[in-house]
């Protein structure tokens, strides 16, 4: 028999036994409304009801943070705090069983309260509401996906636009970045998502260096990798599947997965699963024939000691600019030794009366970002770009040789001679991507490496030798309990 605590527990799309608490979602709404000013209006925009009833939906971080409601679509939860005083109100749609009848069960403002321990209002009385709480001149905060002036406007952008269109000098401001702030470190509980999350991607990372071999299609590594998700227990992959092939490996978020793999080929997967809400994002590199070329070692060899000498530098508190400059400093070093680039702070002409660092020719991103409910979460570091304890981040460096990476430089006699200098590197590693990028979460002892997938060279050949006989069973503490069915 299903008691109704399971019921609710399903309609918040965690299993009974979640491990974020109802009292934690209250100490985060908490935090958060001793950030809103006083007087003021905010509302957190859920994600909008997909435009098909047949395709899926996924909720809007910021909602999720402070509910846990995973499966209701349109919603919105409303803070008025005026003299002290708060008043929290979670404005869900209003039941109704023919159309429950193609998109699933809601809760019902009825029932929203015992599932969140927010009150809880139908979302047809949200326009009123909230016009009866700005009489008073209030500012308005919105927490969405706010377009600005862009040309296509979000749905949460639209929304803003139709409550200043009925209160004439209304003052709106986002409050994305405070509540990014309270995001920017997780708790135990979050952690212990995050890690199922990343448990569940080095899996199927483990499963894709088993069965790749030269003559597959980058998209049969795709299926497995995300097939291996979904039987762990993880609700999705966290963004596009990346499986690039020779030359597809040196474009950073390439996910068409429709090449046929050579046997000199290097391949990139950037993958990552979501679990209950939080997104991994692990890449390794391997080689197609299982070895790796001498070439593709000297590539990987930098890499790899440049994410090393990251890792030693990610301390709580410690800048994050400390960080990059440790990783910099390796990679430019190793592009050097390369004849890639002139010296490790040699530059280019990439604009009138502008230089660039001739590194950035092959590595173009980021060192890393923040993970959580998103897969690119709020950054991991404070204010002042201290690393915080309890955060989560990627560390990702990278080098790409594209067959064309000199071809766009401005056509001047400087730029013309380095053409002609680093053209031989150029040729001789074109084709060539290598990411490694890994997953860590910042404790008092330091930096924990928690994607722990093989990425030393040595160890991936390893398991490459192993002969490959068809996906592993599911791992039974990975998959979640779902509450049974009706």
């Amino acid at each position: 028999m299903i008691t109704r605590a399971l019921i609710l527990a399903a309609m918040l799309g965690t299993s009974a036994a979640a491990q974020v608490s109802r009292a934690e979602y209250q100490q985060r709404r908490d935090a958060f409304v001793a950030k809103l000013p006083d007087p003021s209006v905010t509302v957190v925009l859920g994600a909008p009801e997909p435009p098909h009833d047949y395709e899926a939906f996924v909720q809007s971080p910021q909602l999720y943070f402070l509910t846990g409601l995973r499966s209701e679509a349109d919603a919105a939860l409303v803070f008025s705090k005026q003299g002290g005083q708060v008043r929290q109100l979670l404005f869900v749609i209003a039941r109704d069983p023919a159309r429950e009848t193609w998109t699933g069960t809601r809760l019902g403002a009825d029932r929203v309260e015992a599932a969140t321990g927010v009150a809880g209002r139908d979302r047809s009385a949200l326009d009123v509401t909230l016009d009866s709480l700005l009489q008073a001149s209030v500012p308005l905060l919105i927490a969405g996906e706010m377009s600005g002036s862009a040309p296509v406007k979000s749905a949460d952008q639209q929304f803003a636009d139709a409550v200043v269109s009925r209160h004439a000098g209304l003052v709106v401001r986002s409050a994305n970045a405070m509540l990014g702030a309270l995001r920017s470190a997780h708790s135990p509980a979050e952690l212990a998502l995050l890690r199922k999350s990343i448990d569940i991607t080095v899996r199927a990372q483990r499963e894709a260096m088993a069965a790749i071999e030269p003559g597959m299609n980058e998209f049969e590594l795709q299926a497995l990798i995300e097939y291996t998700f979904r039987r762990n227990g993880a609700d999705r992959p966290s963004f596009s599947t990346i499986v690039g092939s020779g030359p597809n490996g040196t474009t950073l978020h390439y996910n068409t997965d429709d090449r046929v793999i050579g046997r000199n080929d290097l391949v990139v997967m950037d993958i990552g699963a979501s679990y209950q809400g939080y997104a991994a994002d692990v890449t390794r590199t391997v080689p197609a024939s299982g070895t790796y070329s001498p070439l593709q070692r000297a590539l990987y060899e930098i890499v790899r000691a440049t994410q090393a000498a990251a890792e030693a530098q990610a301390k709580p508190g410690a800048q994050w600019r400390t960080v990059d400059s440790a990783a910099t400093a390796t990679l430019s070093a190793g592009l050097t030794r390369l004849g890639l680039i002139e010296s490790p702070t040699a530059t280019y002409e990439c604009a009138p009366q502008r230089q660039c660092r001739q590194s950035r020719l092959f590595y173009m991103h980021g060192l890393g970002h923040g993970i959580g409910l998103e897969v690119h979460d709020p950054n991991p570091w404070t204010s002042d770009g201290r690393i915080n304890l309890g955060s989560a981040f990627t560390i990702e460096p990278g080098i790409y040789v594209r067959a064309d990476a000199l071809d766009y430089l401005p056509d001047t006699p400087a730029n013309r001679s380095l053409r002609a200098k680093l053209a031989p590197a150029v040729n001789r590693y074109r084709d060539m991507g290598v990411r490694i990028e890994d997953d860590y979460a910042i404790t008092a002892q330091g930096a924990e490496w928690l994607s722990k997938a093989p990425r030393e060279m040595a160890e991936i050949e390893a398991l490459m030798r192993q002969p490959f006989t068809g996906p592993a069973k599911r791992d039974a503490a990975l998959v979640r309990s779902y509450p049974p069915e009706h």
